[in-house]
């Protein structure tokens, strides 16, 4: 089933800039499953990240697939930790982006 998949991380201190540096990898390689990033944010003053991403398909199957990929892996590959907790939820769209 289609979803929209919303992801908090609280960074490990000192690792926003590295994290914002490295979204782009990520992402790219979530992109050749057919995940979408809906947004990014960065809360700094908090040192937390929070973003949404969405497939058009069976989410879990998607990122089942994904999170086996060595696409991921290599995104990942020699990477610090950034991430100090993570709360990771699916969500529905109440309202949208722009309304």
């Amino acid at each position: 089933m289609a979803g929209i998949q919303l992801r908090r991380y609280q960074l490990v201190e000192g690792a926003m800039d590295g994290f914002l540096a490295w979204f782009p990898t990520i992402r790219a390689a979530r992109e050749q499953f057919g995940f979408k990033v809906e947004f990014l944010l960065a809360d700094r003053d908090n040192n937390q990240i929070v973003w949404a991403v969405s497939h058009p398909g069976d989410f879990d199957a998607a990122f089942e697939t994904f999170a086996a990929s060595p696409e991921r892996a290599a995104a990942f590959e020699g990477q610090p930790k950034r991430v100090e907790e993570m709360t990771v939820s699916m969500v529905e769209p109440f309202i949208a982006p722009g309304s």
